[in-house]
């Protein structure tokens, strides 16, 4: 019997990006590649593969353009590129991408520490950010980072990511991300706003960007679904969080996401595939493995189908 989560959603896999930012190695270009395919060939439908911070705050991400490079014109069709001007954006299509996550902190002491500028400049330059991008046949997405809490201002105003998400300037996005920046909020938190910007934005594909910081990644997540997030945010093993967010820890696991909604292309043979990936990764990267899954897939129970029995 198959058991899958409704109303249904997307997983998009973030490893590459926010997965890698707080690590202290660099993936090689060609590994990144390998990890790509990997997951495009699993059935992942959706990645965030790079970003276009400076190197020398963010080493890891170093290479992105290198990748994008490497990637195929299908591949990029299902990648997304972080950005946060409209600079990124030029450097970042003559890569070769196609589809951008535009981000930038509701709070401005997060955007400060993150960016550089306080909010309203970031929202300032988007319209010519959404400009590039439809010129060049992308795909732009508005990504609210800190939309629940701030690690330095504390608790954010729902009102002023409902405000942002309907602002003009904002208007071009494809998509509106709504990011559990340092992973303290709560189901019904989380409910409450999701539902309310899906409901101020019918037209937009709404994303759900969690952390598993306090253990309610997953829980969240679902709560996200229930309310109108067609698409939400995992990593491989749980790996991430933002060097810029005291507080913030790995992202909601992959595994862990997938396990519980039970997408149609989700099997016990794709899961045993997911979690060598990320065994190998997380050795390369001397990270611990946070995903509940994983290891329980690494249990002794054989009877359940979901344990892998090879050794």
């Amino acid at each position: 019997m198959t058991y899958s989560f409704e109303p249904r959603a997307t997983l998009r896999d973030v490893t590459l990006r926010d997965g890698l930012q707080l690590t202290g190695k660099v993936l090689p270009t060609a590994r990144k590649v390998e990890i790509v395919r990997s997951l495009l060939a699993a059935g992942v439908s959706e990645l965030e593969i790079g970003s276009m911070a400076r190197p020398d705050l963010v080493p890891p991400m170093a290479n992105s353009l290198e990748l994008i490079g490497e990637l195929t014109p299908d591949e990029l069709e299902r990648c997304w590129i972080w950005v946060a001007t409209p600079r990124h954006v030029e450097r970042a299509l003559a890569a070769g991408a196609r589809n951008f996550q535009y981000c930038f902190s509701v709070s401005d002491a997060h955007n400060e520490a993150n960016i550089g500028r306080d909010t309203e400049a970031s929202i300032a330059a988007m319209p010519k950010a959404v400009e590039l991008a439809r010129e060049a046949g992308g795909r732009i997405q508005l990504c609210l980072a800190t939309s629940f809490t701030c690690p330095f201002e504390g608790r954010v105003d729902p009102q002023r990511v409902m405000d942002i998400a309907k602002d003009d300037r904002t208007a071009g996005a494809c998509d509106i991300v709504i990011a559990d920046t340092l992973g303290q909020a709560v189901p019904a938190q989380v409910s409450a706003l999701i539902g309310a910007v899906h409901a101020r934005n019918p037209e937009h594909r709404i994303v759900f960007h969690g952390h598993d910081t306090w253990g309610l990644g997953v829980a969240n997540s679902l709560a996200a679904i229930g309310a109108g997030a067609s698409v939400v945010d995992g990593s491989l093993g749980g790996l991430g969080g933002c060097p810029f967010a005291p507080g913030a820890s790995g992202n909601t696991s992959t595994e862990d996401l997938l396990f519980a909604t039970r997408p149609d292309w989700f099997t016990p043979d794709t899961l045993e595939s997911l979690v060598v990936l990320t065994e190998q990764t997380l050795a390369e990267l001397d990270e611990p493995n946070r995903s509940k899954t994983a290891e329980g897939a690494r249990s002794k129970a054989k009877a359940f189908e979901w344990v892998i029995n090879s050794n």
